[in-house]
């Protein structure tokens, strides 16, 4: 007899079937048992009334692993309104040691630091997979949105020569007795693809040596890059980023709707033009000083307010930041070259993605490098495909845990990353 998901019971309601997962639950009460098998889709209910039967389920702990053969029958009140009855329940494992927490219960109340010391088991709770569910329709999303508008998706190296990408501290290592280090992004690979494919993204970790202790950092993430060329300016990259958010939201709705309601999320609504604002207007709104070189924490979240109550918009467009805060390759804004063709884009008062036009022509390069006092030599081989000819380009970058983590309004980002690494944690 083939086995069959809890979610696809209603289908056979009257018919003998096969079922098995993990011990979600047991309630022994005093003339009927009942055992709420958990599986990838969701939970069935198993009625016991036989004393053998009974006895083997007395003796299974929560999370041991069984099998159950039954007849399905209607219950408006069972999960999915049905549920098995005249049981045979028969262990795939040894019983189980209970984890240090209640896995049936509603909402997981171990501490955040608990829950990731045993991330295994922690990972199986509802709450938690469902987050892990809708991060996973999100990507689904995002390369469907990008495959649609003649994308092609790339794969760049994790571990390169030199530190030279962004800003960001970098972890380094050996190779094979050279050093080498851990890549904080694979900006100048999905440039240098734009002059292969135009249009390229990739799905991959990413890399920051920043000792930030926050609610909102990682030292490694996913992120969600594109770069497309023949652009205008940053804000045909911005049309495309739009575009892109509307699908993964749109996949979310479709992949995910169980982990929606589990969670009982309501989707936001990516708006058709979203609202921008430029830099210097943005200190004004959040009544930051007008010499302050970029936005704080508190910034984002009075310009998040400000966008939800002036433009009914969780998505907020901050262009043009000062071309001092942005990385070399960026393009400036022609008519006010202190500023940049630059964005990011703030998710529910908080910055989700950062992006703009580049740099395009090799003199451009050697300039910016010089005018920053920066050596050519650590950018060789990426400086010097812009002699061979690439077209007008931009791009940009989400990060997909924090996506997620704005999305279902958990308070930390480790709360939806499977196995967080971070400045304490490096296990499990």
């Amino acid at each position: 007899m083939q086995r069959i998901l809890s979610s696809q019971l209603n289908h056979h309601v009257g018919a003998t079937v096969r079922i098995a997962g993990w011990v979600h639950r047991r309630r022994l009460l005093k003339s009927v048992a009942f055992l709420i098998v958990r599986d990838a889709a969701g939970l069935a209910q198993v009625v016991v009334t036989d004393a053998a039967v009974r006895a083997a389920v007395e003796s299974l702990p929560e999370e041991t692993v069984v099998e159950v053969t039954g007849t399905v029958v209607a219950n408006a009140t069972a999960p999915a309104r049905v549920e098995l009855a005249d049981p045979a329940v028969r262990p795939l494992g040894p019983p189980a040691v209970p984890p240090p927490f209640d896995l049936y219960r509603p909402v997981l109340t171990a501490t955040l630091p608990t829950q990731l010391d045993h991330a295994p088991t922690a990972l199986r709770h509802p709450t938690r997979s469902a987050a892990l569910r809708i991060s996973a329709a999100a990507v689904a999303g995002f390369r469907a949105a990008l495959d649609a508008r003649g994308f092609v998706e790339i794969h760049t190296p994790k571990v390169v020569a030199s530190s030279t990408e962004s800003g960001a501290n970098v972890f380094a290592l050996d190779w094979f007795g050279r050093p080498a280090y851990l890549a904080q992004s694979p900006q100048f690979y999905k440039q240098l693809m734009v002059g292969v494919f135009e249009r390229v993204y990739e799905v991959g970790p990413v890399f920051r040596a920043e000792p930030h202790d926050t609610v909102r950092h990682l030292a490694q993430y996913t992120s969600l890059d594109v770069e497309l060329g023949f652009v205008a300016d940053h804000r045909d990259v911005m049309a495309v980023l739009r575009e892109t958010l509307a699908g993964m939201l749109a996949e979310v709705a479709v992949r995910a709707g169980g982990a929606l309601a589990t969670l009982d999320l309501a989707l936001p609504e990516v708006p058709a033009e979203i609202p921008a604002v430029h830099f210097t207007e943005a200190l004004k709104i959040a009544g930051a000083p007008a010499d302050e070189p970029d936005l704080a924490p508190a910034h984002e979240r009075a310009l998040g307010e400000w966008a939800r109550r002036e433009h009914g918009s969780d998505f907020l467009f901050v262009t043009g930041y000062p071309m001092a805060k942005r990385p070399f390759y960026t393009h400036p804004d022609p008519a006010r070259p202190a500023y940049s063709n630059g964005f990011d884009l703030l998710f529910r008062g908080m910055e989700l993605v950062t992006g703009g036009q580049r740099l395009h022509r090799h003199e451009d390069y050697l300039a910016a490098l010089a005018a920053r006092g920066e050596p050519v030599e650590p950018y060789a081989g990426y400086v010097d495909a812009f002699r061979h000819g690439m077209p007008p380009h931009g791009g940009f970058a989400i990060g997909l845990e924090r996506f997620v983590a704005r999305l279902t309004g958990a308070a930390n980002v480790r709360e939806v990353t499977a196995f967080p690494r971070d400045l304490h944690r490096l296990t499990p």
